[in-house]
Order: C-alpha cells, then structure tokens, then sequence
C-alpha cells in the first residue's frame, strides 16, 4: 500500500488546502513533459493517485481508517486511542 501523504510530502494532519498546494508542486515537478526522467510518469501518477485520494472526504476518511487498522501512523499512540476507545465502550 502507498503512503499518500508521503508521495506529497505531508503529514497525515495536512489541510485541503496543504494538499492542493502539495499537489500542484509535485504534479509540476514530476510531469512528464517537464522532467525527463525514466520515473516521472510514475511518480507523477502516484501524486495524481495522492490527491484524487486525499481531496475527497469519503476516500481520505476510509484511507486515514485503513492507515489506523494498518498502524502507519504511530503504533503507540494508536494502540492507546484503540485501548480507551474499547474500555470506554466497556463502562
């Protein structure tokens, strides 16, 4: 699985607007007419991918859900917020 957020540099508490911002400097950057190397295309769709993704509620709500399920973000604090969510659900 890709990590969107790092195909455009940003942290997972990144803005709409950090996003849009972030997209079009990496999709200018990666175009393939602009830049001619052998991994361009590639890269720039993998931002292309990163921001269809991420500009969308749903799909980035769903994205952000399998990122927690998958603990990329950080394990610890993670596994806590899954620990008081069940223990508060329990009392």
């Amino acid at each position: 699985m890709r990590d969107h957020y790092a195909s455009l540099g940003l942290g997972s508490a990144a803005t709409l607007a950090d996003i849009k911002k972030a997209f079009r400097q990496k999709a200018s950057l990666y175009h393939p007419d602009r830049n001619a190397a052998d991994d361009a295309a590639e890269r720039f769709r993998a931002v292309q991918e990163a921001y269809d993704v991420l500009s969308d509620a749903a799909k980035r709500q769903a994205y952000d859900d399998n990122r927690r399920r998958n603990l990329l973000d950080s394990p610890i604090e993670t596994a806590r917020d899954i620990w008081q969510n069940y223990f508060s659900a329990l009392l």
